[in-house]
């Protein structure tokens, strides 16, 4: 069990899935949250969370004012538990989408982006899944990745630009802003 940390859900207990989820701590989660609403990014945004486990990160930008959140895991385990968080703190707005993050389809675009894969992500295939959600994402959303603080830093794809990287014990965030028109050469 974790628990939202702030905001009108604040104190609300979440599942975790049994296995192969590490959720992010509330600690973690505090600080990056006091972090994104000092910059003015969740009050209205429009979050995707990918790699969404229990939901911990999603779930917390709703309880601080964020429009909606949509909660991308493949895991059957990571999916029921995710259903069962809405479902028992009716949590407004969400929409929990069974894909793989490399493949996730939307109508929608996003304002704000989670991803926190497991640790010791292929690089190779993180930086497929920020390719792949370019077309997601609407102008300046920031993106926000953690990874193991042991993790050396990606080679980002040349559409983001690295704004902040902030360490909290073993998780290193990495907190970048898309662009599509980063690493265009004008004529």
């Amino acid at each position: 069990m974790t628990r939202i940390v702030s905001g009108t859900f604040g104190g609300r207990r979440l599942e975790v899935p049994a296995a192969g989820t590490r959720p992010t701590s509330e600690r973690v989660r505090e600080a990056l949250f006091s972090r994104l609403e000092s910059w003015g990014e969740v009050r209205g945004a429009r979050v995707l969370d990918l790699f969404a486990g229990s939901g911990a990160l999603g779930f917390e930008a709703l309880s601080r004012g964020a429009a909606s959140a949509t909660l991308v895991d493949n895991s059957t385990g990571a999916l029921k538990v995710l259903r069962s968080n809405v479902s028992k703190n009716g949590f407004p707005n969400v929409r929990v989408v069974r894909a793989d993050a490399a493949k996730f389809e939307s109508i929608h675009s996003f304002s704000l982006a989670f991803l926190d894969p497991p640790y010791g992500i292929d690089m190779g295939l993180l930086r497929n899944v920020l390719e792949h959600i370019e077309k997601f994402l609407e102008e300046d959303a920031l993106v926000v990745v953690e990874l193991s603080a042991r993790t050396p830093e990606p080679q980002w794809p040349s559409s983001y630009q690295r704004e902040s990287v902030k360490k909290w014990g073993e998780t290193m965030v990495w907190f970048l802003t898309f662009s599509r028109q980063t690493g265009s050469v004008e004529a």
